[in-house]
C-alpha cells in the first residue's frame, strides 16, 4: 500500500503530494519523502540540498528560477500556512506561461514537487511560516532569476493575506515574463 497520493495538475510534471498521516493520542507519524514510490509517481532526480525558511504574513517570496543548476523542488510547510505557485517556463512546453498553485499548510501536511523548468513561489497566509524544500541541484547566486509575482502575462491570482505583500528588493526587480527568452529551459 502506498504511503503517497499523487495528484497531478494542470501542468504536466507538477504534483501535489499527500501523505498518509497515522494519528494517536500521543500526536502522529509520516514519511515525507521515499525515493521507490516518488520514483514510481515519476520523481526520480535525486534530492542534494534541503532548505527552510520562516516568514511572515504577506511575505511573497518569487517567482524564481534558476537559468544553470535548474532545481527541481519538492515543497511542505512544518508551520502556518501558505499560497504555493509553480509556472511553467519551459518555451517548448503547451503549458508555457501557465500557472497552477496549491494551499500548503502544517495542517495539511500536503506537499508540491515543481520540477526543472518551472519558476516557484510562495505568499504567506498565516502570522507565520516555516517552509521546507528539497532541491535537485544546489544554489547558485549568479543562475538566479524571476519573474514578477504580478506579471500582466502570467496573472497568478495571488489570495489576500489580510496586508500588503512583502517583496525582497530583487524579486521587485525581475524582467517581466513577456521580455525573457527562456532557451535555458529548452531541455525540460
Amino acid at each position: 500500500m502506498s504511503k503517497f497520493t499523487f495528484t497531478k495538475t494542470e501542468l504536466p510534471g507538477v504534483l501535489v503530494i499527500e501523505p498518509t498521516v497515522y494519528g494517536d493520542a500521543r500526536g502522529y507519524f509520516m514519511e515525507t519523502y521515499q525515493k521507490d514510490e516518488f520514483a514510481a509517481a515519476g520523481i526520480d532526480r535525486e534530492f542534494v540540498q534541503d532548505n527552510q525558511s520562516k516568514s511572515r504574513r504577506g511575505v511573497l517570496r518569487g517567482v524564481h528560477f534558476q537559468k544553470e543548476h535548474t532545481q527541481g523542488k519538492l515543497v511542505r510547510v512544518t508551520l502556518g500556512e501558505v499560497f504555493d505557485v509553480a509556472v511553467d517556463c519551459r518555451p517548448n512546453s503547451p503549458t508555457f506561461g501557465k500557472w497552477t498553485g496549491v494551499i500548503l499548510s502544517a495542517e495539511n501536511k500536503k506537499m508540491f514537487y515543481v520540477p526543472e523548468g518551472f519558476a516557484h513561489g510562495f505568499l504567506v497566509l498565516s502570522d507565520e511560516a516555516e517552509f521546507c524544500y528539497k532541491c535537485t541541484d544546489t544554489y547558485c547566486p549568479s543562475a538566479e532569476g524571476g519573474i514578477p509575482y504580478n506579471d500582466p502575462t502570467v496573472g497568478i491570482q495571488w489570495p489576500d493575506c489580510g496586508c500588503d505583500y512583502l517583496l525582497s528588493d530583487k524579486d521587485k526587480l525581475h524582467t517581466p515574463f513577456a521580455q525573457q527568452s527562456f532557451e535555458y529551459f529548452e531541455r525540460w
